[in-house]
C-alpha cells in the first residue's frame, strides 16, 4: 500500500473516532456487563452470586424459550421477508407508474403514508390495532356486515394471535423498503429503461433485469436491518399480546424481560439476552459477507 493511500486512510479513521467512543459507553459496557451478569443468580438487588453455566444449561433445556426462539422465524417472515418483498415491488410501481402518470408529488404523498406507521410510537400503533382487532373491534364489525363470520377474538385466540401480531408487523415495516428502494431507483440511469422499452421489453423484464440487479445494495441493506429488527422485536407484541396467549407470540425479547423484570431472574433473562446478541452479531456479519461478495462480483 502506498505512502498516500495509508495518508489517506489514516485521515478517514479520524471521523470515525467520535463513534467508536461513543459506542463503548452505550453499546460495549452494557453489553459486557449482560454477558457478565448471565453467569450469576441475581434478583437484581443485592449481590450477585456466581452460577457458571447454570442459566445457559437451563435455556436450552427450557421449552419456553425454544417456543420464543421458534416464533422468531415468523417474525422475521412478518419484518423482513415480506416488507422487503412487497416494497420492492411497490417502490417500482410507484417509481414506473405513478410519478410518471400522475407526478412526482402523487408519488411522494403515496410514499409518505406508506412510511407514516414507521415514525409512530409504537404503544400507539399497538393500541389502535389492539382496538381495531378486539372482539367488538372495527374488523369484527366490518366482517359481519359483509356476511362473514365477525366473533373471532384476533389476539386471544392461540390460532389467530401470531398471525395477527405478523399482519401488524408488516404494515408498521412496509414503509421503510419502499423508502429505501425509491432512492436506489433514482440513482439508476434513466438510458437502461429507455434502451430496454427500444427493444420491446415488458415491464416486469425490465424490473427483473434491470431494477433488481442494480438496486443490490439497498436491498441488502433493508434486508439485514429489518432482520435484525425482527430478532429484537418488543415493543409490538408487548403492547398487543404480552407474549400471549399462553405462549403462542411469546419472542425471545419479551421472554428476557419477563426475567428481568416480572420474575427477578436477572441472570436467566441475561442469558436469554446474550445468547439473543449472538445471533444477531452472526446474522449481521454474514449478510455484511454476502453483500461485500455480490458487490465485488458485480464491479468484476
Amino acid at each position: 500500500m502506498s505512502r498516500r493511500r495509508r495518508r489517506r486512510n489514516g485521515s478517514y479513521a479520524v471521523y470515525l473516532i467520535p463513534g467508536v467512543l461513543l459506542c463503548v459507553p452505550v453499546i460495549l459496557v452494557p453489553v459486557v456487563a449482560n454477558i457478565g451478569i448471565s453467569f450469576t443468580r441475581w434478583q437484581g438487588i443485592g449481590r450477585p452470586h456466581w452460577a457458571g453455566f447454570a442459566n445457559y444449561t437451563r435455556l436450552f433445556q427450557d421449552s419456553n424459550f425454544w417456543a420464543s426462539f421458534r416464533h422468531i422465524g415468523a417474525m422475521v417472515i412478518a419484518m423482513a421477508v415480506v416488507p422487503t418483498l412487497l416494497g420492492l415491488f411497490l417502490a417500482a410501481v410507484l417509481f414506473d407508474y405513478v410519478a410518471k402518470k400522475y407526478g412526482d408529488r402523487a408519488a411522494s404523498l403515496f410514499r409518505s403514508g406508506l412510511y407514516l406507521p414507521q415514525v409512530l410510537p409504537a404503544a400507539v400503533t399497538g393500541i389502535v390495532w389492539g382496538w381495531l382487532l378486539a372482539p367488538s373491534g372495527a374488523i369484527n364489525s366490518v366482517l359481519k356486515d359483509v356476511g362473514l363470520s365477525g366473533q373471532t377474538d384476533w389476539l386471544g385466540n392461540p390460532s389467530w394471535a401470531l398471525i395477527s401480531v405478523m399482519l401488524v408487523l408488516v404494515w408498521v415495516q412496509l414503509g421503510y423498503p419502499v423508502v429505501m428502494f425509491m432512492a436506489g431507483l433514482q440513482r439508476i440511469d434513466p438510458q437502461l429503461y429507455e434502451a430496454a422499452d427500444l427493444d420491446g421489453a415488458s415491464w416486469w423484464q425490465r424490473f427483473r433485469h434491470i431494477t433488481v440487479h442494480l438496486i443490490r445494495p439497498e436491498f441488502y441493506v433493508v434486508l439485514v436491518t429489518t432482520t435484525i429488527a425482527a430478532l429484537k422485536v418488543f415493543a409490538q407484541v408487548f403492547v398487543l399480546t404480552s407474549g400471549g396467549p399462553g405462549n403462542a407470540t411469546l419472542v425471545p425479547s419479551y421472554f428476557a424481560y419477563k426475567n428481568f423484570f416480572d420474575i427477578l431472574n436477572v441472570g436467566y433473562g441475561s442469558a436469554i439476552s446474550s445468547v439473543m446478541t449472538v445471533i444477531i452479531v452472526v446474522v449481521g456479519f454474514v449478510f455484511l459477507r454476502a453483500q461485500t461478495r455480490a458487490t465485488e462480483s458485480g464491479l468484476s
